[in-house]
Parts: structure tokens; C-alpha cells; sequence
């Protein structure tokens, strides 16, 4: 079987449990701030525009104008390409000033470090939004920030591979790129599996959907897996907070505060989702004969995968890093996925298993349980 991690890099590539107390309650309020965001358009950018004007600052974007380009109309806009070398380049970056820089967009060393270092005297910080991945494979249990970083034979290359193998390495030099530019400047962000309404890729979004649609569903693992993941508007308000607070440094943006158990997700979907809807979990050991066949979100706590979904948030929690409940996630995604089927359907693409593969697995899977003949 082929687990979720390579699905993870393509879609990164292009793409509290309740306390009593509100931990996500809005800091107090401060001086606005000007805030440059490179990209803007796609997944996370939105959230983070979103938070910022919340917390009265002036946004401004610089991408190519083709993606969603209705999208905020009162927000100033800029336009170039993140290769200097193609068309206007960053041109339209060569004068302005701003309190940060929060870069979303960037894939290549090369181009993280022409823009940072083309705005390093014009700004005081520079958020770079890494991944997780940027680790070395396999990932220790409980990583911290200073485990060790993915590399590839040739820096230099641009291409992220055949697989997306170069993916986590491209970003960790990307980081590299940021700090040599802005050194003691630079916030460098490494987010797991981001998910949510408006989430294109349809990772997280596959298993609301497919709860809702009732029946039996192959649920991969064991219910006490661990499994991590930020929603976005976490995410986007988090990145304003460390701008207010001119926070640098390394973070991992995991969620939530304590490891969370798989079955806690497929529980809170199933509550979500329609009244027959009945999870049947498949036993990793069991998946791994299957082929051709992916889950997404969820990796075996088994192998080089087993420590995936257990790096260390500590230091993020640290820097005021707040996560909502795991099940307001998943009743907001359901909802946004209902809603969007009507408005924009490029957004509602689902990752998982189509509907015949999932039949086929559950029929292999009760043959296996039945006692042998003879």
C-alpha cells in the first residue's frame, strides 16, 4: 500500500479540546501594521489576510494575478513573478517599506532568497511558511525543531523530482535562503498537514464528505494513532500574532496542544456526518498487502512513518500558537465543502479512495475474518 506521505508533499507543493476557556481569545490590540504577503490567493494567504484586517493592518499582496483575483478587492496588489528572471520579476518589490514579510509562495532557494534579501532593508521581519517535511526521513517520535533537515545531492536544482523526494529539502534550503538574507530576522514556520474550509486539496475534506454520505467506511489504522494537524484560520491568525510580537525563530505549527488519537477525528466526523454512517477500521498490517490504494491525512504509526504525527508544538505553544477543537474543523469543512459544490467547483476535489476501490477493500477485508474452510 501506498501511504499519505507522498500526497502530503504533492498537495504542500501546489498546495482544544474544550477547557472552560476561550485560549483563542484575540491578544490586545496594537499599533497596525504593514504587512506584505507574498501569494495571498490560495489557501493559507486568504487566512492570513483574513486575521490581519480583523486586527486593523494593511495588507499588501505580490503574486501573478491569476489565481482568484477577485478575491479582496480593497487590498493593495502588486504583481510580478517570484523568479527574477521571469517577465517583471519582483520589480514591483524594489521600493515600499513594511513591518513584514510573510512568504507562502516560495518553493525554491533561489527565489525565497532574491526576495528576502532584495526587502531585507526595507523590512524588520521575514515569515517564511516551511513544512514539516523539511525534516530528514524517517522522523524521530516527538521531534523537536533541531532534529535534523532533509537534504539533496545538488542545491542547486529546481525541481522538486519525480515523486516530490526534493520537496522537504528545497524547503529546508529555502529556510537556509530566508536566515542568510535576514539573519536574526527571520521566523520560519513548519506546518504539518493544514486543513479546513477553502482547503483545495481534499485531504482532511475527504472524510466530513464521506461520513456525510453514510454507509460503511474503511477506516485505515487503529483508533489511538496519533495524528496531527492545524486549521488554517489557526495558522493565519497565529503568523499575525508573531508580527505584532516581532516573533523569529524556528517553529513546528502542529496541533493540537496534546497528541490526538485518529479515532477522535473519525469520531468527530461521524457525529457530523449521516446518522448510518459506520467506520470499519482496517488494520494497518492488512494495508500494507494492498496496492495502489491511498488515506490521506492519516500515515501508519508503524515503519518510517511512525513518527510523522507526533513532532513536538512546545516551542509554538510557546510563541501563543492557539488550536481549535478538532471537531469545529471538521463541522466547518463539512459545511464549506456543502456550500462551495454550489459556487466553485475547482475547490471540491477529494483525495482518498473512489467509491469502487473503497468496496473492494472492505470485501477483501471481511474474505480475510472469515474462518477457513475444510
Amino acid at each position: 500500500m501506498t501511504v499519505s506521505r507522498r500526497d502530503f508533499l504533492q498537495w504542500s507543493a501546489t498546495a482544544l479540546a474544550a477547557t472552560g476557556l476561550d485560549l483563542r481569545a484575540a491578544p490586545a490590540k496594537v499599533a497596525p501594521k504593514r504587512i506584505l504577503i507574498l501569494g495571498g490567493t490560495g489557501f493559507l494567504g486568504p487566512a492570513t489576510i483574513e486575521a490581519a484586517q480583523a486586527r486593523g493592518h494593511h495588507v499588501t499582496m505580490f503574486n501573478r494575478g491569476k489565481t482568484r483575483p477577485d478575491l479582496f478587492p480593497g487590498v493593495e496588489r502588486l504583481h510580478g513573478d517570484r523568479d527574477p528572471k521571469k517577465g517583471e520579476g519582483l520589480k514591483a518589490l524594489e521600493t515600499g517599506t513594511w513591518d513584514a514579510v510573510i512568504d507562502n509562495s516560495g518553493y525554491f532557494p533561489r527565489m525565497v532568497g532574491a526576495s528576502a534579501a532584495l526587502l531585507a532593508p526595507r523590512t524588520k521581519q521575514y515569515l517564511y511558511i516551511s513544512s514539516i517535511s523539511a525534516y530528514k526521513e524517517p522522523n524521530p517520535e516527538n521531534g523537536t525543531e533541531d532534529a535534523p533537515l532533509a537534504t539533496m545531492p545538488d542545491p542547486t536544482l529546481e525541481s522538486m523530482g519525480k515523486n516530490y523526494e526534493y520537496y522537504g529539502a528545497l524547503k529546508a534550503l529555502c529556510e537556509q535562503a530566508a536566515e542568510k538574507a535576514m539573519p536574526g530576522r527571520a521566523t520560519l514556520i513548519r506546518p504539518g498537514y493544514i486543513v479546513g474550509p477553502d482547503d483545495p486539496s481534499g485531504r482532511f475534506t475527504y472524510w466530513p464528505v464521506r461520513f456525510a454520505r453514510g454507509g460503511e467506511i474503511a477506516v485505515p489504522g487503529a483508533p489511538e494513532d496519533p495524528l496531527e494537524v492545524i486549521d488554517v484560520r489557526d495558522l493565519g491568525a497565529w503568523l499575525v500574532r508573531l508580527v505584532e510580537q516581532g516573533t523569529v525563530g524556528t517553529f513546528n505549527a502542529c496541533g493540537p496542544e496534546k497528541r490526538m488519537a485518529w479515532g477522535r477525528v473519525v469520531e468527530a466526523c461521524r457525529k457530523a456526518g449521516a446518522a448510518d454512517a459506520k467506520p470499519v477500521w482496517i488494520p494497518t498490517a492488512f494495508l500494507a498487502q494492498q496496492k495502489d490504494l491511498e488515506f490521506p491525512i492519516w500515515a501508519p504509526y508503524a515503519g518510517d512513518t511512525k513518527g510523522f504525527h507526533t513532532w513536538s508544538n512546545a516551542r509554538a505553544l510557546k510563541a501563543g500558537l492557539r488550536f481549535r477543537p478538532v471537531e469545529e474543523t471538521v463541522k466547518d469543512t463539512l459545511a464549506w465543502y456543502q456550500a462551495q459544490e454550489k459556487v466553485e467547483k475547482g475547490r471540491t476535489r477529494l483525495a482518498g479512495p473512489d467509491a469502487a476501490q473503497e468496496a473492494k477493500l472492505l470485501a477483501a477485508w471481511r474474505a480475510s475474518l472469515a474462518p477457513a474452510k475444510g
